[in-house]
């Protein structure tokens, strides 16, 4: 048994992507005990440490099955035309996968690329061995990263051309705005055996927008609610969770981030209560965004001097224990707040960009009470908005924390009904 796990984020730097990829080879060793599992991903010791008795693929073998067959014809003729070839190479791809794998090998004996051939072999023999191909839980199917999208759908589009079981588990949707993703994704969705949604108030619409049948999708919740559950303690902790993703993508400025930091400080001060670093992204990549734990750090200035902002906190489960201490989670990271919520933490989600109100929206809509969303604004009254719903929350917290555990186990039963269908799945084949 084969399985090739397709993800979210290859650096594995981002720990809300890495709990869900733990939870995803978890549940799929104990319904294939014997099996292998390789994951796409550039940081193969990171893998072995996250996720023991698995091994890494390469992602740049499928680079490789993405590029141009004729690359030197697109220097030469016009744009019209040369994007008229790209889709019959598109073409090509899904309905003779064969052919367009022994012209990428013919090209690359030509022109002696042995290290690109290597990959493209590994990639191609993952691909045709696999008796299961799996794109494990994350946001990324998006137009705010619409390189990561386009290319890690070339990965199901060669899976389904081959006739492989192909499976979404645990996925976010969009938004959407570029045509160019919107046409690859309408060829490939509809072919998926089945995909499981993590939240149903923009990704049910969206997948009924593209004419998938309703037998073939589910509503699951975050695959990562499930390790956080297994923490949760019979006691709220006495500290307020701090983070705030500064990145080009969640749209936060410096006014917004002053904003936010006088807001938590000065509801730290009403309790006389710690601020606590929940960290989840450790990246900072090309400058695309800054660490968390670096903007925590920021946001903490003034009030706690001798915190790192959780620059120690490099494992999804580390992470979980400090939301221990929490009695309140203020983030602008996702995954902060699935942490918090599925240990019958109150959660305060702020959103400035669309990406982000989507997913805070679609979280509080999983859990029910006890996921505010604020909208970062220019309103002139976010500070006192923001710091009355953190004291409401902290008051309600108590009342609040035996319906969210209850939402956090129904959805970690939803998972599992989920995993057992690809199960079904793939033995039927």
């Amino acid at each position: 048994m084969l399985i090739v796990i397709e993800n979210s984020g290859y650096y594995l730097d981002n720990l809300g992507d890495v709990s869900m990829l733990q939870v995803a080879t978890r549940r799929l060793k104990n319904l294939w005990p014997n099996a292998t599992i390789k994951v796409l991903t550039n940081s193969g010791d990171k893998l072995t440490h996250f996720c023991p008795n698995t091994y890494p693929l390469s992602p740049r073998g499928r680079q490789v099955w993405a590029s141009p067959l004729a690359s030197r014809v697109y220097k030469v003729i016009p744009s019209k035309a040369a994007q008229y070839i790209a889709d019959l190479e598109c073409q090509l791809r899904k309905y003779s996968p064969s052919l367009a794998s022994s012209i990428l090998k013919l090209k690359f004996k030509l022109k002696r690329r042995t290290e690109s051939a290597t990959y493209f072999q590994e990639f191609m023999e993952a691909i045709n061995g696999a008796d299961l191909v799996v794109a494990t839980g994350g946001g990324y199917v998006t137009d705010v990263f619409e390189e990561g999208v386009l290319s890690n759908l070339d990965t199901l589009i060669l899976a389904t051309s081959l006739g492989k079981p192909t499976v979404m588990l645990g996925q976010g949707l969009g938004p959407f705005w570029n045509q160019k993703s919107l046409t690859k994704l309408k060829a490939v969705f509809p072919l998926l055996d089945l995909v499981a949604l993590r939240e149903e108030r923009v990704g049910l619409p969206f997948l009924k927008s593209l004419g998938i049948s309703q037998d073939r999708i589910l509503v699951t919740g975050d695959d990562a609610i499930e390790l956080a559950y297994e923490a949760h303690t019979r006691e709220l902790g006495n500290g307020i969770g701090v983070n705030l993703r500064a990145s080009k993508y969640s749209g936060v400025n410096q006014g917004i981030f002053e904003t936010v930091q006088l807001a938590l400080q000065g509801a730290a001060m009403r309790r006389d209560v710690p601020l606590v670093a929940v960290p989840i992204s450790c990246s900072s990549y090309k400058g695309y965004e800054d660490s968390d734990s670096l903007t925590i750090q920021k946001l903490l200035k003034g009030y706690d001097d001798t915190s790192d902002g959780g620059q120690y906190l490099d494992t999804p489960l580390k992470v979980i224990e400090q939301v221990r201490h929490c009695r309140v989670v203020v983030t602008g990271s996702y995954h902060a707040g699935v942490f918090a919520l599925a240990q019958g933490v109150p959660v305060i989600g702020l959103a400035k960009s669309q990406y982000y109100l989507d997913k805070f929206l679609g979280l509080a809509d999983q859990f029910g009470s006890g996921c505010d969303v604020i909208l970062l604004d220019n309103d002139r009254q976010l500070r006192e908005k923001l710091e009355a719903s953190i004291l409401k929350a902290w008051e309600e917290a108590e009342q609040l924390r035996p319906q969210l555990l209850e939402s956090a186990r129904r959805q970690i039963e939803m998972g599992y009904a989920a995993y057992q269908r690809v199960y079904e799945l793939v033995q039927s084949r």
